[in-house]
């Protein structure tokens, strides 16, 4: 019987792949031992109903066996062994084929080539070693973000395979299927790293034609490229190469380094200035301050120093005492001629 099973797996197996191949043992062992137990069992034995032998076929060829019905007669016992070691080979086909099946579908994922499940995510294009780590773990410091990492073929498997909400594509970054499988059209944002700024142009330009209204940020060398890109979308944001940490920022907060643009050019609405303030107006917190230099003179305060330190944005009860060096974006420079103790200090 062995022998038999062991060349009816050999022919099945030779035509037929997958899990088709268990089914198709299954059948024919069902088929067969049901048959072959009609004919020696005694009428007077249920097990060959249809009703019955379904069930006695399914319990015995997994070796459950629960007894309520078995053969009876010598033959029929031989009928039952032929039906378990049916049942043994059908179940270790069935295995072997589901292991083969998820270690190769975990060997396409390693090689991104499996098309991705994503929703609302980032979509990071291109892979630079030790660069693009940092862009992902300042990505990841506020909480888990689902990204998808795409590279190109010389990127032979995922570079990041043990952080588990990093996926990975890998292929032609201007190909529409290697996009479309990173789900870029269901991307919140997509960013592109590019090895240099034409082939930031041409990623940007595939990425345009599959989404042109997603949040799109790109790392450029020279940010006067920026005028071409924006040819294509005006609404790219592009950010310096060499400052992955804009790349981060403009990717969590969008048009977050056009304020930082504005901040860091002389004809911007919000240069920094600071101001000592003066001892006859000591007193009060930080929070009197801010809400008086916004009424008064449309200004911000950011930070202040005293004490030997500096602290940014501190509490708003924080006091503030003479000599305190305020910082503060404004249009303008303050006159500290101009200045009044607020209502709180005392004044």
């Amino acid at each position: 019987m062995p022998i038999i099973m062991a060349r009816l797996v050999q022919v099945v197996r030779s035509r037929v792949r997958g899990w088709r191949a268990a089914l198709a043992v299954a059948l024919f062992v069902f088929a067969t031992s049901w048959l072959a137990m009609w004919l020696v069992e005694p009428a007077s034995n249920a097990i060959t109903e249809p009703a019955n032998f379904w069930w006695w076929f399914l319990v015995t060829s997994s070796t459950v066996g629960y007894g309520d019905h078995f053969p009876e007669s010598g033959l029929g016992h031989l009928v039952g062994g032929y039906v378990i070691v049916g049942g043994i080979v059908t179940l270790t086909i069935l295995f072997t084929e589901l292991a083969a099946h998820l270690s190769a579908l975990k060997g396409k994922r390693m090689k991104g080539l499996v098309e991705l499940d994503l929703r609302g995510h980032i979509v990071l294009l291109g892979y630079a070693p030790g660069r693009t780590e940092r862009i992902i773990r300042e990505l990841q410091t506020d909480a888990p973000l689902e990204i998808a990492l795409c590279a190109w073929e010389d990127v032979p498997e995922h570079p990041m395979a043990e952080h588990e909400n990093v996926s990975f594509v890998r292929g032609d970054l201007t190909s529409v299927d290697v996009l479309t499988r990173a789900r870029v059209p269901d991307a919140a944002t997509v960013v592109i790293d590019a090895r240099d700024d034409n082939e930031a142009l041409a990623v940007a330009v595939a990425v345009d034609h599959l989404r042109p209204d997603v949040h799109l940020v790109v790392a450029l060398r020279d940010m006067e490229r920026c005028r071409n890109l924006r040819y294509v979308n005006p609404g790219m944001q592009c950010v310096q190469w060499h400052m992955p940490n804009l790349v981060s920022e403009e990717t969590l907060d969008p048009g977050i380094t056009e304020v930082y643009a504005d901040l860091m050019s002389s004809g911007g609405v919000g240069n920094t200035y600071s101001l000592r303030l003066p001892g006859d107006l000591a007193g009060g917190t930080y929070g009197d301050w801010q809400t008086r230099f916004g009424r008064d003179f449309r200004a911000t305060l950011i930070a202040v120093r005293q004490d030997g330190g500096m602290s940014v944005n501190p509490d708003w009860d924080t006091p503030l005492r003479a000599g305190a060096v305020l910082y503060y974006l404004a249009e303008r420079r303050i006159d500290p001629g101009r200045l009044a103790a607020p209502a709180s200090a005392g004044r």
